[in-house]
């Protein structure tokens, strides 16, 4: 199978990721059914690229029945290293207007029932969290945002991951601008937790197409809203995630590539044959290391 370095989920309006050549489709098995869409691999920039759009295309998978684990899995699968997620969000604050992008540092976690993890079955591992982004590829994607100086980039804030699909409340609202938050959406979790899980990079590119429904001088969010807004960030943010691979380094110094080195609770001789086999991509170098058999 084909393999990629970097991958794209494209999240709302983003389905597509122009400019690849050699382009071909893959359908990765995975022991968690199979993952949104076909996955688009070709090159960009001189650099082997996978695409996934994150709700299939034709917008037909809702946020909270998204296969997150088969998406990741599938990357992972493919070799891919570093993940970059496109989404569209609301803003909580005034200064993050409609139509810039942000690149967030932190998440809060308001989903329910998602799987937010590969483990489990005999297996217990606890990842550090505290950092949800890779600060690598957070960085490499600012700088590639305001290179391309489409629209306004904002470094840093507080990404609230709510369940959905339905839009806030007014309270809501408020109680999230209360925390200090500064944006909101629906994504990024558990998409962040399983790529920390399989150790590649992973950051957002933030599209704001709203004023989620706090703002008394704007219109409460509404599905019409966000398409419209979209179809003019979309082409800013392919711009800067084609500029952000250039940027990418040719070896990983960051924690997020051993991220499990120091996060395994069990013993490998405890852990079922079945689980070592199926979690085989993420858990085998490690399962190398300890003379383990999988």
């Amino acid at each position: 199978m084909s393999r990629a370095r970097a991958a794209v989920i494209g999240g709302s309006g983003f389905y597509a990721l122009e400019d690849l050549v050699d382009v071909e489709e893959v359908r990765p098995d995975t022991p968690f059914g199979p993952p949104s869409d076909a996955i688009v691999i070709g090159s960009l920039r001189g650099t082997r690229v996978a695409f996934l759009p994150r709700h299939g295309r034709g917008h037909r998978i809702l946020p909270s029945d998204l296969p997150s684990r088969a998406n990741i899995y599938a990357l992972k699968t493919l070799g891919v290293e570093f993940v970059i997620g496109v989404s569209a969000v609301g803003s909580l604050r005034e200064e993050i207007a409609p139509l810039h992008l942000v690149v967030p540092d932190q998440l809060i976690d308001r989903t329910s029932g998602r799987r937010s993890t590969f483990f489990g079955d005999g297996l217990a591992v606890h990842v550090p969290f505290a950092e949800p982004f890779c600060p690598v590829l957070r960085h490499a994607l600012y700088e590639a945002s305001t290179q391309a100086g489409a629209t306004p980039t904002h470094r840093g804030g507080t990404l609230v991951v709510m369940e959905g699909p339905a839009f806030s409340t007014r309270a809501e609202s408020a109680l999230y601008r209360s925390w200090g938050a500064s944006l909101i959406g629906m994504t990024a979790l558990p998409e962040a937790k399983l790529a920390r899980e399989a150790e590649m990079c992973y950051a957002i590119l933030a599209c704001t197409t709203d004023y989620d429904c706090w703002h008394e001088s704007y219109a409460s969010v509404t599905a019409e809203m966000i398409i419209r807004n979209l179809t003019q960030s979309v082409a800013a943010a392919r711009q800067a995630v084609g500029l952000a691979l250039d940027r990418l380094p040719d070896h990983r110094d960051c924690p997020c590539g051993s991220a499990l080195r120091d996060a395994v609770a069990t013993p490998w001789h405890l852990v079922p044959e079945s689980t070592k086999q199926r979690l085989a991509p993420i858990i085998g170098k490690y399962l190398e290391q300890s003379g383990a058999p999988g």
